[in-house]
């Protein structure tokens, strides 16, 4: 992650002491317990030096250099600092009203879309430059922390937002990190920055939900915070108990629920953004609040991470909550299941069958793959009560997604390849990217039919991910149908963490990117 590292250098010049502290993508920060009242700091950003042309502060940083009469472009100058990405140093005592000045790197001024990377480099850059300042001046005691539009307000207050948040309740009081006061600097572009907060702050909230211990995030507890963040936003939560579960029928989530002694939970969120008659768009977040694999036990070593296994429902509860606080023009509905999939004398077995809502009877081969169980009849009983225009599936599944894109990009399946351009626009602009995966007849012949079954839920052959994404299909007959396997992105990152998430922490993804998807199918034009 980005944050400050190296020693201090200290340097006198024209009378004033200047502290200099190089960043960098994966830093070693001693951490400043006590944080006065007082502290404030900003963060500039500095364009990539091209040819012999030196490195170009960005507008405002020159505003700032003015302010502090040049003092920034000869500390540029003397440092060597390029303008590379995520790359600067942070100065002291420039300014009475800023305690400290994180100078970092915007990369190529004037960047844009990049169709290799499908990723829009000028965006991207602006989130890292923010988040990289941003924790660094964190690191330093700030309690206050104002932030360079850098071209981009919104990418900015998104990388800033997310660089210094913290899941920390965990810890005591005195050894937590500070998280500052951010705000926009040199910029009137409040509207921008004010949505990149948002969407930041949505995407930690699902990094809060993911990150808590299980035992401290049990079905009724991600139901009581479900409530807490969405139903201020105006958004209706219906909680449906063991009761209503079992008079729906419910019986697939059932067989995965009941080997653990937390009572399951089925969760109905509705967001109206326009008029009522109108189609929504349903949202299905697996929840698993742990999953241990069941009878088919997951290896003890790293078990822990899968507390993230509600990872999915997490993404829907803060991409809703977004979609509220934006108010946008759509109406988006979700069904949340929530339950444990535990090992006991009541624990499903490999080799059971159960039957759906729609008649179809699945076997299961393997308790550990759990998820495509999990959410068969209440992808077969959401469709029927809300009649949605298109469905859209969170949920991390298999490891097969995992092994082929790693943490770069989040799979994606769909019958629809307008829905899929529309995802790969809405990645490529928060640069949290999707990548399209096969939904060929190959997998459906690999999941079914079976001698004695219709459908098994782990299928033949190694495509694990492809053929749990054959086995939901199978439940969807007539709808446009998007489903996302975030086993690579939405758990612990580990390599390639970008400089505003933080590593070996849950990551939230791909929230941004549905909140995009959202705004891009509310708003057309």
């Amino acid at each position: 992650m980005a944050k400050a590292q190296a020693g201090c250098l200290q340097k006198s010049m024209r009378g004033l002491l200047a502290f200099k502290r190089t960043v960098m993508f994966k830093p070693s920060v001693r951490h400043i317990q006590t944080c006065k009242a007082d502290v404030k700091g900003v963060v500039i950003g500095l364009y990539l030096k091209e040819g012999e042309k030196a490195p170009k502060l960005s507008t405002a940083g020159e505003k700032f250099d003015d302010r502090v009469q040049g003092k920034i472009s000869t500390l540029v100058r003397e440092s060597g600092l390029t303008g590379k990405v995520g790359k600067g140093r942070v100065f002291a005592n420039l300014d009475e009203e800023f305690h400290f000045v994180a100078v970092v790197g915007l990369g190529k001024e004037g960047a844009g879309f990049n169709h290799e990377e499908v990723l829009d480099d000028g965006m991207e850059n602006a989130r890292c430059c923010a988040a990289v300042g941003a924790r660094s001046l964190q690191m330093q005691g700030c309690v206050e922390v104002q932030v360079d539009g850098l071209d981009y307000p919104e990418q900015a207050a998104e990388g800033a937002a997310l660089a210094v948040w913290r899941y920390n309740v965990n810890k005591r009081k005195q050894n937590r990190t500070h998280v500052p006061k951010l705000d926009l600097y040199g910029s009137t572009e409040m509207d921008a920055w004010t949505r990149g907060l948002f969407k930041a702050e949505s995407q930690n909230l699902a990094r809060r939900l993911s990150d808590t211990p299980a035992n401290q995030m049990t079905p009724s507890i991600f139901a009581q915070a479900t409530i807490d963040a969405l139903c201020p936003c105006g958004v209706s939560v219906e909680v449906r108990a063991m009761d209503w579960i079992e008079q729906q029928n419910l019986n697939s989530f059932l067989m995965v629920a009941k080997g653990s002694c937390e009572p399951p939970i089925v969760l109905e969120v509705s967001y109206c953004g326009t008029t009522p008659e109108e189609k929504p768009i349903l949202l299905l977040g697996k929840g698993l609040t742990f999953n241990s694999g069941g009878l088919c036990l997951k290896p003890k070593r790293g078990m822990d991470q899968y507390r993230g296994s509600m990872s999915g429902a997490a993404v829907v509860v803060a991409a809703i909550r977004a979609a509220a606080a934006l108010s946008l023009p759509v109406n988006v509905s979700a069904v949340l299941p929530l339950c444990e999939n535990m090992p006991s004398g009541m624990a499903a077995k490999p080799g059971d069958v159960v039957t759906l809502l729609n008649g179809k009877t699945m076997g299961i081969q393997n308790t550990d793959r759990a998820g495509s169980i999990l959410l068969a009849d209440p992808l077969l009983y959401a469709q029927a009560t809300y009649k949605p225009k298109l469905i859209v599936e969170v949920a991390s599944l298999c490891k097969g997604v995992r092994d082929g894109l790693g943490a770069a990009a989040t799979g994606l399946w769909t019958n629809n390849t307008f829905l899929w351009k529309q995802f790969q626009k809405a990645g490529a602009v928060t640069g949290d990217r999707l990548w399209r995966m096969p939904l060929w007849r190959y997998f459906k012949h690999l999941v079914t039919p079976n001698v004695t079954y219709d459908l098994c839920n782990q299928g033949r052959g190694p495509a694990s991910s492809c053929l749990a994404a054959a086995v939901l299909y199978e439940l969807v007959p007539c709808v446009d149908w998007v489903h996302l396997d975030t086993r690579g992105t939405g758990l612990e990152s580990k390599e390639g963490v970008p400089p505003y998430l933080l590593k070996d922490r849950m990551s939230g993804r791909p929230t941004r990117s549905i909140i995009q998807f959202l705004y891009q199918m509310a708003c057309k034009e």
